[in-house]
C-alpha cells in the first residue's frame, strides 16, 4: 500500500470554492416529514460485529458501511433493494471509525482505530492511497463541498489533506483536545470539531483560525453537523441531548431530550427539515423547525451506533450494535 508522511506543518490556511451543485431542495416535495410514517424496508446483514460508520453516494446508489474492531472491513449496498455490491476485506486493521463519499462521487475515504486513513476509488472499490501522520485513534472525517480537501479527527487532534493531489497540507490543532467529531459547512469556510469535554470549536477554513469555542455539552460531543442552509449547527453528546446552536452567534437555539442513554449519531434529511438521533433507545426522529418528537423506529436488537439520511431525501440508513443495518423509508406504492 503507497503511504504518505505528514511532515511538521502548522496549517497556513486555504480558500474552499464553494460547491455549485448544491442539492436543490422543494419545499412541497413527497420526500417532506415522510419519516413521520417510516417503515422498516430492508434489513442488511454480512458485519459480524458492530456497525460503526455508514456514508451514501452523492446519487443515492451506493450505502458503504464500516465494520467494528474484529473486521476492519468495509461492506457496500445497494440500499434500493438490500443487495450487496462488494466487500473491502482489510480495509483497516482495527473499526472503521469513519467513512465519507466525496461529493464528486469518486472517492471513499475511511478511518480507524488503527491511526490511518484510507481512500478508495469508488468506480472500482479499489484502494489507491494511505494517508499516515496521525499517532492516535482518527474517529472523524469530513470533506469540504469542493471535494478537494479531506480533514480528519482524531485524539492527537485535526489534520487536512489534499484529496486531488492525495498528499497532506498540515495540522490544524494538535492534542488540543480529544476530537470524536467534525462537520464542514455546506460552504466551505467552516469547521466544526467536537471533543470529550464537550466542547464544541468553530474554524474558518479559509485562515485556519479558531473562531468560537463553547461548552456545549456536559459529556463527550458524540456528533455534530450542519444544517443544509448552514445556519444551524446541531450536536449530539453523551450527556443523553441533541442541541440546535445558532452558528453566527453562537447561542442554543434548542435542546432535544427525550433519549435515555448516550446519543451516538444524527443525521439531517436534505430537505432540512427532519432530524434523526440514534443511541440504545432506538432512533428518534424530531422536525427540525419545531423540536417536536415525530416518530420512534425500532428495529435494532441493541444500540445504534451509526445513522445516515440517502442524499435524495428518501430513506435513512441505520447501523447497530446488533451487526445489522436497516433501511428505513415509506414503501413506493406500485402501479
Amino acid at each position: 500500500m503507497a503511504a504518505v508522511a505528514l511532515p511538521v506543518t502548522i496549517w497556513q490556511g486555504f480558500y474552499i470554492h464553494q460547491a455549485h451543485a448544491a442539492v436543490e431542495v422543494t419545499p412541497n416535495s413527497p420526500t417532506t416529514n415522510s419519516f413521520a410514517n417510516a417503515q422498516l424496508l430492508y434489513t442488511l446483514r454480512g458485519h459480524n460485529g458492530t456497525v460503526k460508520s455508514l456514508a451514501f453516494s452523492p446519487d443515492s446508489r451506493i450505502l458503504a458501511s464500516g465494520g467494528a474492531e474484529n473486521e476492519g472491513i468495509i461492506r457496500l449496498w445497494n440500499p434500493a433493494n438490500g443487495k450487496k455490491l462488494a466487500d473491502i476485506n482489510k480495509a483497516h486493521k482495527a473499526a472503521v471509525e469513519s467513512l465519507v463519499i466525496s461529493p464528486d462521487g469518486q472517492t471513499l475515504a475511511s478511518c480507524s482505530d488503527d491511526n490511518t486513513i484510507n481512500l478508495w476509488n469508488l468506480k472500482n472499490f479499489k484502494f489507491s492511497r494511505s494517508f499516515v501522520g496521525h499517532t492516535s485513534n482518527v474517529l472523524s472525517l469530513a470533506v469540504s463541498p469542493d471535494s478537494k480537501v479531506l480533514i480528519s479527527g482524531a485524539l492527537d487532534g485535526i489534520r487536512l489533506w489534499d484529496l486531488l493531489q492525495q498528499r497532506p497540507l498540515g495540522t490544524l490543532v494538535r492534542f488540543d483536545n480529544l476530537i470524536y467529531t467534525l462537520a464542514i459547512s455546506p460552504d466551505g469556510q467552516t469547521l466544526a470539531s467536537g471533543d470529550s469535554k464537550g466542547v464544541i470549536k468553530v474554524w474558518s477554513l479559509s485562515t485556519g483560525k479558531l473562531i468560537s469555542e463553547f461548552v456545549a455539552h456536559s459529556n463527550v460531543v458524540s456528533a455534530v453537523i450542519f444544517t443544509p442552509d448552514g445556519q444551524t449547527l446541531v450536536s449530539a453528546s453523551r450527556d443523553r441531548t441533541v442541541k440546535l446552536w445558532n452558528i453566527n452567534t453562537g447561542e442554543l437555539v434548542r435542546t432535544l431530550t427525550g433519549h435515555n442513554n448516550w446519543v451516538n449519531a444524527i443525521a439531517i434529511n436534505p430537505d432540512g427539515q427532519t432530524l434523526a438521533s440514534a443511541g440504545k433507545d432506538g432512533i428518534k426522529v424530531w422536525n427540525l423547525t419545531t423540536g417536536e418528537l415525530i416518530n420512534t423506529l425500532n428495529g435494532h436488537t441493541d444500540w445504534v451506533s451509526a445513522i445516515a439520511f440517502s442524499p435524495n431525501g428518501k430513506i435513512l440508513a441505520s447501523g447497530g450494535f446488533d451487526r445489522q443495518i436497516k433501511i428505513w423509508g415509506t414503501p413506493q406504492k406500485r402501479n
